[in-house]
């Protein structure tokens, strides 16, 4: 009874006239953010704070929730139409997406995107408002060998992205691996593959990575490649809903997106980005034909769009517990709260439970305005394919340019970002994946730092990984995804011996 009372403050504070416009600012906004490359729910809160001190802090958040929401689902947005995401989270989206788009189904795969983020964006919001004080104290068990484990077993699940090719997909793990460690290392002080170049000295920014060799690089793929004449579109001809078979094939992606998104959302550090990693692994190796992911399998939409979405929802959740920022966005939604002279933490459950729970009950209503703003747009969306190609793509290499610039107001970011769209079209022509390049730059850095703090802790001894039980466990996991296509082969083939032998 005491959390449906709280739950009906919560809900009063949201649905009070203002409070629903700022949610319904924060959504359209979030929304539009998601969708420009290069720009991100982060980037726009911090942007945001200067102008929101003269608003009350409920009112506040409740515009910062809507954005984190309404950014985690635009971003779908370009993945699907022109294959450019606008977020890291959204490259998974832009395999299976774009070829949904081609084939002339762009509005079954901006519907699936629709609903999924609102089915995941509300299970978070539950698990968040149920179970947080219990999953905090799952992942403070999570110490450096379990972070560890983990990040491995993410690039270890990216082998089976490549498009058949593991060879290809190892190699872009190791680039990108080779691009996180650029930068000067955390540790010693010293630059690493700078070359001298002082731009270097802060490392590879993950959005100027993710614009570089997907926006940029996308366009520089159209000007290089297309047709000097009668040059192919995409067709617009297809159903701008969901067909039954496309519901059916939709939920179970749903609910085990969301189920993944949510709790790795819940690990400090892990985010959105690896969320939909692991979903799109997840579901590839759960599908009966997964020779279809790539080529337009709605599934491929449905579950890193969950995911990335209620990733959002578990990230929230060691933030209001702990005051320990689970993602970039919610870092910067700490900030905003010491602004404001409070602290996150168990306390602020009692201190200012109006200001929590009107918090938890707007992202309730974020979700539901998200729908009803989306759905009807998605025949308006599906319309921008008919924009001529080279006006489409000039808008969009401006935008992202833009994007880039703004991060730090540095035009060397900009020179980076065209320079790894150089390097995406050479990749491209050799049939090299890119997707996973990005998270191996978002968790290169991240391994690097865990492994040195777990043989810090355990005086340089590498058994460490093998004595905690969940490190062990993950690890053993790893080596299963590894070596489980080469066995499944090598068992094929001895069956294939074995036939013949006996006919």
């Amino acid at each position: 009874m005491l959390l449906l009372d709280q739950l009906a403050v919560g809900f009063g504070a949201a649905l009070a006239p203002a409070n629903l416009l700022l949610g319904l600012v924060g959504v359209t906004l979030g929304t539009a953010i998601g969708v420009l490359p290069g720009l991100g729910p982060a980037l726009t809160i911090s942007m945001l704070l200067p102008l929101t001190f003269g608003l009350p802090p409920v009112g506040a958040f409740i515009l910062f929730g809507g954005i984190y929401y309404g950014a985690m689902y635009g971003g779908s947005t370009t993945s699907i139409l022109v294959r450019m995401p606008g977020e890291a989270s959204s490259v998974m989206t832009a395999l299976d997406g774009f070829e949904m788009t081609r084939q002339g189904r762009a509005g079954a795969a901006l519907a699936t995107a629709a609903v999924g983020s609102f089915v995941a964006g509300t299970f978070a919001t539950a698990m968040l408002m149920l179970v947080a004080p219990a999953l905090v104290e799952v992942a403070l068990g999570f110490g450096p060998a379990e972070y560890c484990a983990l990040m491995l077993f993410a690039l270890t699940a990216l082998g089976g992205l490549s498009g058949g090719s593991r060879a290809k997909g190892a190699f872009a793990i190791c680039l990108g691996l080779a691009l996180g460690t650029v930068g000067i290392d955390g540790q010693t002080g010293q630059p690493r593959f700078t070359f001298g170049v002082a731009g270097l000295l802060g490392g590879m920014n993950v959005v100027v990575v993710t614009v570089g060799l997907f926006a940029v690089g996308e366009v520089f793929w159209y000007a290089a490649s297309r047709r000097a004449a009668g040059e192919a579109r995409a067709a617009v001809a297809g159903p701008v809903r969901m067909t039954r078979d496309e519901w059916r094939r939709s939920w179970p992606a749903w609910t085990r997106g969301t189920l993944i998104g949510f709790f790795t959302g819940v690990l400090p550090g892990a985010g959105a980005t690896v969320a939909s990693f692991l979903s799109y692994a997840a579901e590839r190796r759960a599908a009966r034909r997964p020779d279809r992911f790539g080529r337009g399998a709605i599934e491929g939409v449905a579950g890193p769009e969950a995911a990335n979405n209620a990733s959002a929802g578990g990230s929230l959740v060691p933030l209001l517990a702990l005051g320990v920022p689970g993602s970039g966005t919610t870092a910067v939604m700490l900030a905003a709260f010491q602004l404001y002279g409070l602290q996150p933490g168990p306390l602020l459950f009692t201190q200012d439970s109006t200001l929590v729970w009107g918090l938890i009950a707007s992202l309730y209503v974020s979700n539901a305005l998200l729908l009803v703003l989306n759905l009807p747009l998605i025949g308006l969306w599906v319309r921008l394919l008919r924009v001529p190609r080279p006006l489409l793509f000039a808008a969009v290499l401006a935008f992202s340019t833009l994007g880039v610039y703004t991060l730090n107001n540095n035009l060397f970011d900009v020179a980076v970002a065209y320079g790894l769209g150089v390097m995406a079209v050479a990749l491209r022509r050799h049939a090299v994946p890119l997707a996973p390049i990005v998270l191996a730059v978002v968790l290169g850095p991240l391994l690097e730092q865990e492994f040195r703090r777990a043989m810090a802790i355990s005086v340089g001894d590498p058994t460490v990984f093998l004595t905690r039980p969940v490190s062990a466990a993950i690890l053993a996991l790893t080596v299963l995804v590894a070596a489980g296509p080469v066995l499944l082969r090598a068992a094929a083939s001895a069956r294939a011996g074995l036939r013949h032998r006996l006919r």
